[in-house]
């Protein structure tokens, strides 16, 4: 029932939102799917059973909390033992929310690097040898507050800025066989703990095609960094209307 021979990619946090629009993309181009979640239990179920309808056993879902180290090594094997093979990873799953200085405990630290950037890590360690052997690639989501840190969110802004690094360094070790390269997205989806209006007209003012963006934009340029670019490795592709120009 599992197709051996079509590409395999794996979204952490593919339930819902970015990772949702990430993983309707890459299925309509015939992509073999396995969806990671934490809480998002029904939202996961109803897109697996909406890509099923499509094309039938072609999403596999796993359930794991990715501050557990144990798990992240279970995840790849569970997926090899699954389809067989790894093609895609897709690190998506994150942890926002502001971290003032002077407000920040070790737990808010701990939460926000382990989600951000320790799990990444592992995970693209677990998985290298499987891309190794399938000539795959890595795919980071980051953060324009990589580059440039967002007020009070000092943790969450250094945990993106490691991913930024993460990647260059993982592009330079897994050559030639694996490219690496991250999204760095601007104002596309609000938070759901979502600012008012006026902060949100205050971000698209700041944005140079004065809008913000749509989930869809960030899965259009995961499956160009998949399929469309060969000879591109160790990049960060910002995808913010143009809002650094304004920073």
């Amino acid at each position: 029932m599992k197709n051996k021979h079509s590409k395999v990619a794996l979204i952490t946090g593919g339930s819902r939102r970015i990772g949702a629009a990430i993983a309707r993309q890459l299925h309509v181009m015939g992509m073999q799917l396995v969806i990671h979640y934490r809480h998002s239990e029904t939202a996961a179920h109803a897109l697996q059973a909406e890509l099923h309808s499509q094309r039938s056993h072609s999403v596999l879902l796993l359930q794991a909390d990715l501050r557990h180290f144990s798990k992240l090594t279970y995840i790849i094997q569970q997926v090899i033992e699954y389809y067989g093979r790894l093609d895609v990873l897709i690190n998506n799953a994150s942890s926002f929310y502001p971290s003032p200085i002077g407000q920040v405990q070790e737990n808010d630290w701990e939460e926000l690097l382990d989600t951000n950037l320790k799990a990444p890590f592992f995970l693209c360690q677990a998985a290298a040898p499987h891309l190794i052997e399938t000539q795959g690639c890595i795919i980071n989501l980051a953060d324009i507050y990589g580059e440039r840190p967002l007020k009070s969110y000092a943790v969450y802004s250094i945990a993106k800025a490691g991913i930024v690094m993460l990647t260059k360094s993982l592009a330079r070790e897994l050559a030639p066989q694996v490219r690496v390269n991250a999204i760095a997205p601007g104002a596309i989806l609000w938070p759901e703990h979502t600012q008012d209006e006026v902060t949100k007209q205050r971000v698209i003012s700041q944005v140079a095609l004065k809008r913000s963006g749509e989930a869809e934009d960030i899965a259009k340029a995961v499956w160009f960094l998949i399929q469309e670019a060969p000879y591109v490795t160790g990049q960060i592709l910002t995808i913010d209307g143009g809002r650094l120009l304004n920073n």
